[in-house]
């Protein structure tokens, strides 16, 4: 996978994406990760990249120019066909089945937004699919882009040197990870669970799974739920089938993701993607 960062401070991203599994990564050869500074593409000749807002008001936007010129250049370095993802408060907000999505893809190119976002026109003609990390506002793009990369690279086959070890974290099947411990076996006047101290590997199975959906029930019900961003559901058929190719309102899948919803549902044949869909259909 090659994976590009288009941003203002390109200075701030490589320290983290240097760092620790993101870093051992790139140095396996699993993903190729690539920042480029905005003002580079600005034919300006002071390298300027935003200015004032058409009908006024506070702040500066982003201009089209260096944003549309720096995406097509940096879309020619490779041949792999870029997954465009524009970072901004107005997105889907991202989620682990997204991350899911978003691993299968050749490559992704990130646009990180600044001030006071983008003017709408780059939008309109890059067609990027807008990502937000949640109802908040951040200062520009880049935390957010490092957290989907962080999100996404850590999926990838071998990038944690474990294969399982992403499908037993939090989100995974739509459940908060089960409480984890290590030595001492007490500390604090707590001791570890017993049942994690037997050997019996079925019984901590399945203590973890009760523990991971407990914990889900108290802190995060609406995972539960297996909702989706167009508030659909997944479930088995009025005729009791678990096929899950159609979800309560009697859409497809197929159609799910024409409407570009299904990367955030909870159903395992949604998050599987549209190659599994296809398969399904053959």
């Amino acid at each position: 996978m090659r994976i590009d960062v288009l941003t203002l401070f390109p200075e701030l991203m490589q320290p983290y994406l240097s760092a620790s599994i993101l870093g051992r990564a790139q140095q396996a050869g699993i993903v190729e990760i690539h920042t480029h500074q905005l003002r580079d593409y600005s034919t300006d000749a002071h390298k300027k990249v935003d200015d004032r807002p058409f009908g006024g008001g506070p702040g500066m936007v982003l201009m089209c120019q260096p944003v549309i010129d720096a995406v097509y250049a940096i879309e020619k370095l490779d041949p792999r066909p870029a997954l465009r993802l524009l970072l901004t408060p107005q997105g889907r907000v991202f989620n682990q089945a997204g991350a899911a999505r978003y691993a299968a893809a050749e490559r992704l190119l990130l646009i990180c937004g600044h001030y006071e976002g983008f003017d709408e026109r780059i939008i309109e003609l890059l067609q990027p699919e807008e990502v937000s990390l949640g109802d908040f506002v951040l200062t520009g793009g880049e935390v957010a882009a490092l957290a989907v990369v962080d999100a996404v690279v850590r999926l990838l086959p071998g990038a944690l040197g474990h294969e399982e070890a992403a499908g037993l974290e939090s989100f995974q099947n739509n459940l908060l990870d089960y409480p984890q411990y290590t030595r001492p076996r007490v500390f604090g006047g707590l001791s570890v669970p017993e049942i994690l101290l037997s050997g019996n590997h079925a019984q901590v199975d399945a203590w973890r799974r009760a523990q991971a959906e407990e914990r889900t029930r108290q802190r995060r019900p609406d995972l539960l739920e297996g909702r989706c961003g167009t508030d659909f559901r997944y479930s088995p058929d009025k005729n009791g089938s678990d096929d899950r190719s159609h979800c309560n309102e009697g859409r497809s899948i197929e159609s799910t993701l024409a409407l570009n919803c299904i990367d955030y549902c909870a159903c395992p044949m949604a998050q599987a993607g549209p190659s599994a869909i296809a398969k399904r259909s053959a």
